[in-house]
C-alpha cells in the first residue's frame, strides 16, 4: 500500500509532467476471452473481477501512472442492449472499486470514465437528455468511488463530447476532464466541425485536457496534434491504437482482409505495431509537448513499457527489457556458443 498520496493530474500537468494511462481493457479483455466482441460491454468486471485487478496492476508495473476504471461500455445503453440493465450500478461501483484499490496500492491515480452512447442525436431533445441521464449517473457514482479525475473518451460528435464535458463540469464535485475524440478517415467531426476546432472548442469550454483517442494509429494520430498544437491553450492528449494505420487507411475500422472484407475488428493483427513503433511514437509525442500519452485498442503491457521507456521512464517491468545480447544465436556476448552463433546464418 503506498504511504503517501500522489500528486494531482493538473499539479503534474502544471509542472511539465508527461502523464502516461493505460487504455485499452476492452480489447485485451477480448483476446484474453473474458469479453464478447460485437457488444463489447464489460461483463469481466463482474464475473471475474480478479482478472481486472491483475491487469490493472499490469499496466501500472509496466508504466501507467493512471489506474483507468474499465467502465467503458458500461453505460445504460450497453446494458440495455444486452439485457442486464439491472446490472448497471453494481458493474460500475464495483470497476471503480477495483481502481481504487490498485492505485491506492501502487500510489497512482484513479480516473472514473465515461464515453460515447452510440444513440446521440442533438436534433431529438429526447436522445440528448437520454445521454444526458446516462452520463449524470456514471460521474456521481465515479465521484462517490474516489475518482481522481473524469475520462470521457472516444467521441465522434462534438456535440456529444461537450454535453460529456458539461456534465463532468455540472456533476463532477469539480474533478478536472479529460476529454478525447476518435478521428475517423477524414479530420472533420460528424457533425461537421474540424477536429483542431472541436478542440479548442472543448478548451473553451472548460476541458482541462484535450486530444484524440483510440481510431487512428501514430502515424496518422500525431500530425493532427502537431497542426493543433499552437491553438490550445490546455494540455494535450494523445492515445492513438497500436496500428500502422496509413494515408489510404488513416483509421484502423477502414482496414480490409485479403478477401476484401472488414479486417475490423477481428482480424486486426497483421496490421499491428511493433514495440518501437510505440516507441517512436513517445518520441514525437515528447518533442510535440504533448503532456498526456497511453495507448488505446490493442494495448499490451510491452507497448506501454516501450512508451515509458521512450520518454525516459523506468518502470518496474524494465527490469526484463530485453538484453539480445544474450541470445543463443544472435547474441554479442563473448561465452556464447560459436556453434550457434555460426549456424545463426542459416535461420
Amino acid at each position: 500500500m503506498a504511504t503517501t498520496k500522489p500528486k494531482g493530474l493538473l499539479e503534474r500537468l502544471s509542472s511539465g509532467e508527461t502523464v502516461i494511462v493505460a487504455e485499452g481493457y476492452l480489447f485485451e479483455f477480448e483476446r484474453r476471452g473474458y469479453l464478447q466482441a460485437g457488444s463489447y460491454v464489460p461483463e469481466v468486471v463482474l464475473d471475474h473481477p480478479e482478472m481486472v485487478t491483475s491487469l490493472h496492476r499490469e499496466f501500472v508495473h509496466a508504466g501507467s501512472d493512471v489506474v483507468l476504471a474499465f467502465t467503458y461500455y458500461g453505460h445504460r445503453e450497453k446494458m440495455r442492449l444486452i439485457g442486464k440493465e439491472q446490472l448497471l450500478e453494481p458493474m460500475n461501483r464495483t470497476a471503480l472499486k477495483l481502481a481504487r484499490e490498485v492505485a491506492d496500492e501502487t500510489g497512482t491515480l484513479m480516473a472514473g470514465n465515461i464515453c460515447n452512447t452510440n444513440v446521440y442525436d442533438s436534433a431529438d431533445p429526447a436522445s440528448v437528455e437520454n445521454v444526458r441521464a446516462m452520463f449524470k449517473e456514471q460521474i456521481e457514482w465515479a465521484v462517490e468511488g474516489g475518482a481522481d479525475y473524469i475520462v470521457a473518451e472516444r467521441f465522434d460528435n462534438l456535440g456529444e463530447a461537450k454535453l460529456a464535458l458539461e456534465c463532468i463540469k455540472q456533476y463532477g464535485k469539480g474533478l478536472p476532464a479529460v476529454v478525447t475524440m476518435i478521428v475517423l478517415r477524414d479530420p472533420v467531426t460528424l457533425d461537421g466541425v474540424p477536429v483542431k476546432d472541436a478542440l479548442r472548442q472543448l478548451a473553451d469550454a472548460g476541458a482541462d485536457v484535450v486530444g484524440f483517442n483510440c481510431g487512428r494509429g501514430p502515424t496518422t494520430l500525431m500530425p493532427l496534434l502537431e497542426a493543433a498544437k499552437g491553438d490550445i491553450k490546455v494540455p494535450l492528449a494523445a492515445i492513438p491504437v497500436p496500428y500502422r494505420t496509413t494515408e489510404e487507411h488513416p483509421n484502423f475500422m477502414s482496414f480490409q482482409t485479403q478477401n476484401g472484407g472488414n479486417a475490423y475488428p477481428l482480424e486486426l493483427e497483421p496490421h499491428l505495431c511493433t514495440r518501437f513503433d510505440i516507441a517512436e511514437f513517445g518520441r514525437t509525442a515528447g518533442r510535440i509537448g504533448v503532456q498526456y500519452v497511453g495507448v488505446c485498442c490493442g494495448n499490451s503491457s510491452h507497448y506501454l513499457r516501450a512508451l515509458a521507456e521512450s520518454l525516459g521512464r523506468r518502470p518496474a517491468a524494465s527490469k526484463y527489457s530485453p538484453d539480445m545480447s544474450k541470445h543463443y544465436a544472435f547474441g554479442t556476448d563473448d561465452t556464447l556458443s560459436k556453434t550457434y552463433l555460426d549456424a545463426s546464418e542459416k535461420f
